[in-house]
């Protein structure tokens, strides 16, 4: 089944250039595995990027420019890179809910993960070492509703396994969920099974409703 809910054509673009931040770049090379037609546009930007490159004059070199790349260089191999999307043929090894992005980070699987549970859903921390971003795997218990909230900053949520439904659609495996200050919403996951997403945001959340704005009030006194 082919995702209905893609990632924008701006973070498809700056995931080309090699320009995303790493947790968004996690997410972004995940949807690819399930998303042959995004994965496409990929390719495609990339070849843009590329053709793009060959038509500029090149600029001349100062004294120093050999040191600095070196520099940039040693800095770049410090960082841990995005593993590249693979192509979405055929079920990967080891955990099916995990494209490749992903098991490269949890070692494979999902078996014996610290999940920390939040009420009706659970969550594991990735990438804690990336500022200014939260990244998380969502368990969302089958046929549950989340607390109803909105956003301080951007929110994307990609599906893995199961489903859930707000205002804004039905999100099915492989389908990426934009949010941001003018969404207000509360997720109900599909019954039958967990619903796993990867979410990343950039802000903290706020809970809404008449419940919700009470617990926001408390957490700031």
């Amino acid at each position: 089944m082919m995702p209905d809910f893609h990632p924008g054509q701006e973070l498809l673009m700056d995931y080309a250039a090699g320009s995303l931040r790493e947790p968004v770049a996690l997410l972004i090379a995940t949807h690819l595995t399930m998303c042959p037609s995004c994965q496409a546009e990929v390719t495609r930007l990339e070849s843009l990027g590329g053709a793009m490159l060959e038509t500029l004059e090149p600029e001349p070199m100062t004294e120093e420019a050999l040191d600095h790349a070196l520099a940039r260089l040693d800095a770049s191999n410090t960082a841990e890179p995005v593993p590249d999307a693979e192509p979405s043929s055929g079920p990967p090894a080891g955990d099916p809910r995990l494209p490749r992005p992903l098991r490269d980070y949890l070692g494979g699987s999902l078996d014996g993960v610290a999940w920390k549970r939040r009420g009706v859903f659970a969550e594991l921390a990735l990438l804690e070492d990336a500022p200014g971003f939260k990244t998380r795997l969502l368990r969302i218990k089958g046929g549950s509703t989340m607390p109803q909230h909105t956003h301080e900053g951007t929110e994307l949520t990609l599906v893995l396994a199961g489903g859930f439904r707000d205002g804004g659609g039905h999100y099915l495996p492989g389908d990426v969920a934009q949010a941001d200050a003018s969404v207000d919403h509360q997720p109900v996951a599909d019954p039958g099974e967990d619903c796993l997403c990867l979410a990343v945001t950039d802000a903290p959340l706020r809970l809404t409703g008449t419940f919700g704005r009470y617990l926001n009030f408390l957490t700031r006194y």
